[in-house]
């Protein structure tokens, strides 16, 4: 049986999916921010013997899947099928898989990104180190935006001033610096998504010219360090193997492949 959740069902929400709460980033975040009973977001629930084994979540134009059994896909096609605007869906690879198969649109775009977690990092963090690196004041917000506009796989993203504040404002981001000697802003890593059990690590760049120099694994540990002191779990995109090395040294590990489809209106 499949129905629409209301506040009632929080626990048996959490219960599912507060164990795993780096797999569940968007949609424990999205629960604490609009709750069950938003214009912009719908969540509905697969039951089985009175016991809920799987989630829909819809934000916005958003839907996200979660089960760690086999689920009714047709139920949950079928309500999205019932949306005819232009829509996307995203989720854990083997989740969204058996589900895309029955959707009756035109796909966007497809893509598919290396999704990584940690619980705690794998080394202790210097704390001298940690001295070079300072959380980003909004004084400093343009600064950093345009450093990493100057990075070349960066050159198309979304960084705003405006971001920054809003992140600031609602508690759902921060970010660390690191300077040089010269007092240049060299690189940055930021968190996003951020929620009461997870975050989202985002943006870690460092400014063309300054490479291989281990500024932005400051910046990292820094990040890393303070979010897991709040008991929170750490996950990541990536798409890069070298980069993916990178982050198993510090602690991270695969939990598999992040999908995310973009279909075109009915």
């Amino acid at each position: 049986m499949i129905r629409k959740l209301n506040k009632e069902d929080h626990d048996a929400v959490m219960e599912l999916i507060g164990h795993k709460p780096a797999e569940n980033l968007f949609i424990i975040g999205d629960i604490e921010a609009f709750g069950y009973d938003s214009d912009i977001q719908e969540i509905w629930g697969q039951f089985q013997s009175n016991r809920l084994i799987a989630v829909l979540l819809r934000y916005d134009k958003n839907y996200i899947p979660f089960s760690e059994q086999n689920y009714d896909i047709k139920g949950f096609a079928e309500i999205i099928n019932n949306n005819h605007d232009q829509i996307e869906i995203s989720g854990l690879k083997h989740v969204v898989e058996p589900l895309q198969r029955l959707i009756n649109r035109k796909v966007r775009k497809h893509s598919e990104t290396y999704y990584a977690k940690c619980t705690r990092l794998s080394y202790e963090v210097s704390e001298v180190e940690m001295k070079q690196v300072d959380k980003l004041q909004p004084l400093n917000y343009e600064e950093n935006v345009e450093m990493l506009r100057s990075i070349p796989e960066f050159s198309t993203g979304t960084f705003s001033v405006e971001a920054r504040e809003r992140a600031e404002t609602y508690k759902t981001g921060r970010t660390y610096i690191v300077r040089n000697e010269q007092g240049v802003m060299v690189a940055s890593a930021s968190s996003t998504a951020e929620n009461s059990q997870s975050a989202m690590i985002v943006g870690v760049g460092t400014r063309p010219g300054y490479e291989r120099r281990g500024y932005a694994t400051k910046c990292m540990e820094k990040l890393c360090n303070e979010l897991l002191s709040e008991g929170k779990s750490l996950c990541l995109f990536y798409d890069n193997p070298a980069a993916g090395k990178i982050y198993k040294r510090l602690g991270f590990s695969d939990i598999g492949f992040w999908t995310m489809i973009r279909y075109e209106s009915k």
